[in-house]
């Protein structure tokens, strides 16, 4: 099994955009905005070089802090991986770190080793956390997985400062990406049953040999096979407070000429039943966020898979995100909030890339830091915070931002100025406004927090600050970013990570006049 397995078990977004010219011109400056001042907490490590919060798209959901504050991740050890390391729980969100990985908590003030099934020496990561304290994730077990000869995954649950093996189907690996405020714990978990075109092993790892995957739903000491939509393999990523959960499946069992397995269609599962939430014209779809509401934000191929959209599903509906969007073109989601808003990336008539807003079918351009050429959204909570990344037009320096009340700021601006640690890419955003997520150690060369970061939790203090700088309303005609289009491409790919993908998925779609109004 691949150490790049670790990078699509739950995440299906993916980012092909184009990036030439960003707007400059004239700059109106905004006036001086107050804002609340943050605490900044460095989680630190357990001795090794780096410490993460899932990304939410990539190896778990948006509940990486709870409502008391708690948060969960993955922190290094000082010990190296090996040959049998298991890509899926070990090697942090790039994929590049060859140092053992445990699952942390952070709770008042304390950072603790959640440890692993197998041992010190062994794996594990935590990817969600409820409002009880309850934490699920996946953890690697001294058991070799005879198909792919690396070590076997469970899926776990830590309760009070243990861990417990959720198992499997009867196969040899399962996977926990994601828990509700009930203690439901959805995820992927294989079978005996011989399948070539396994979730777990053909998709994700190119094997040809492995056994199929079905989702699951784990309540209270028991397993439940969610089942498919017809064909052999599902897999569950999301689950909110009502029990509902969002998923992929097979269809049937015949592979496409595109992408050389069977037709897949994101799912939302409810009332012992899976509803078939189909795709907008193609044969590969997938869920990105589920909401309290029911509504799915996915990803899908169109007609002849030689292209993707965005998808909206809500209550039988699905929407075309990039063909039903005024103001702008859409080219990336991110996160949905429980008033159904939506968060990510966009083209806007002079800025080729900027952090956007959906709703109700109107994209807002949520704009960029001063001086900064791109951004994009990661997170928003149900109060319209929304937190991303803003982008130098020249390096692609990444700055993490915060954008309230109609502006963008700096968070580092809302921190101390002597902190530990510089704010780069913030991932979740809490209904009380803590936000958590992983920055750079100042002078360390790191470049791209999520391969050789620090997470970092931010928490709001009675403090009001005046920023007076940080944030400009763009204007005036469009400006080279001084570098090639190749260039610019490749410092996205290395500063944001957009590297999550669905097997099969086509580039999603871009180049639509941002002043057509559809």
């Amino acid at each position: 099994m691949s150490s790049k397995m670790r990078s699509s078990f739950v995440g299906w977004t993916f980012f092909s955009i184009v990036f030439a010219t960003q707007a400059a011109g004239q700059q109106t400056p905004i006036p001086p905005q107050s804002h609340t001042a943050y605490k900044l907490v460095d989680l630190g490590t357990f001795g090794g070089p780096a410490s993460y919060i899932n990304p939410s798209n990539d190896l778990g959901s948006a509940d990486q802090v709870n409502s008391f504050g708690t948060a969960v991740g993955g922190s290094d050890l000082p010990i190296p991986t090996t040959a049998l390391s298991n890509g899926t729980v070990c090697f942090g969100p790039e994929g590049v770190q060859p140092f053992v990985n445990h699952a942390f908590q952070w709770k008042n003030g304390v950072v603790s080793d959640l440890g692993a099934l197998g041992g010190p020496e062994y794996c594990s990561v935590a990817t969600s956390i409820n409002d009880r304290g309850l934490i699920a994730g996946t953890s690697e077990i001294a058991v070799i997985d005879p198909i792919v000869g690396v070590k076997e995954i469970r899926a776990v649950l830590w309760k009070n400062g243990r861990i417990e093996d959720l198992g499997t189907f009867g196969g040899n690996h399962s996977l926990a990406s994601d828990i509700n405020n009930k203690g439901q714990v959805v995820g992927w978990a294989a079978t005996s049953k011989p399948d070539p075109f396994s979730f777990l092993y053909f998709q994700l790892g190119g094997v040809s040999t492995g056994t199929q995957t079905q989702a699951f739903l784990w309540q209270n000491g028991h397993m439940r096979n969610l089942g498919t939509l017809g064909g052999l393999d599902s897999g569950a990523n999301l689950v909110n407070d009502r029990g509902q959960v969002a998923g992929a499946s097979y269809t049937n069992d015949d592979p496409n000429p595109t992408t050389g397995f069977p037709t897949q269609h994101s799912f939302l599962w409810e009332c012992g039943k899976m509803i078939d939430l189909g795709t907008l014209g193609g044969t590969v779809g997938g869920p990105i966020a589920l909401n309290n509401r029911g509504q799915v934000l996915g990803i899908s191929n169109l007609a002849g898979d030689q292209a993707a959209d965005f998808f909206l599903w809500d209550n039988g509906k699905l929407t075309d995100l990039t063909t039903q969007s005024i103001g702008g073109s859409l080219l990336d989601a991110e996160a949905i909030s429980d008033t159904g808003q939506i968060v990510g990336g966009a083209s806007f008539s002079g800025r080729d890339f900027d952090a956007a807003a959906w709703r109700n079918g109107a994209l807002t351009d949520l704009g960029a830091l001063d001086g900064d050429c791109f951004s994009i959204a990661r997170a928003i909570n149900s109060h319209g915070q929304i937190v991303g990344t803003s982008f130098s037009c020249d390096s692609g320096r990444p700055r993490a931002f915060l954008w309230e009340n109609g502006s963008i700021i700096d968070l580092n601006a809302l921190v101390p100025a002597d902190s530990s640690l510089d704010l780069t890419d913030p991932l979740t955003i809490t209904q009380d406004g803590e936000i958590a997520g992983i920055g750079i150690v100042p002078g360390s060369g790191c470049e791209n927090a999520r391969a050789c970061g620090i997470a970092f939790v931010l928490q709001p203090t009675d403090e009001i600050v005046t920023v007076t700088s940080g944030a400009t309303a763009q204007s005036g005609k469009p400006r080279t970013t001084g570098l090639g289009l190749n260039e610019i491409m490749a410092q996205m790919e290395a500063r944001t990570s957009r590297k999550h993908s669905l097997p099969g998925l086509a580039p999603v779609r871009g180049g639509v006049d941002p002043t057509n109004q559809h």
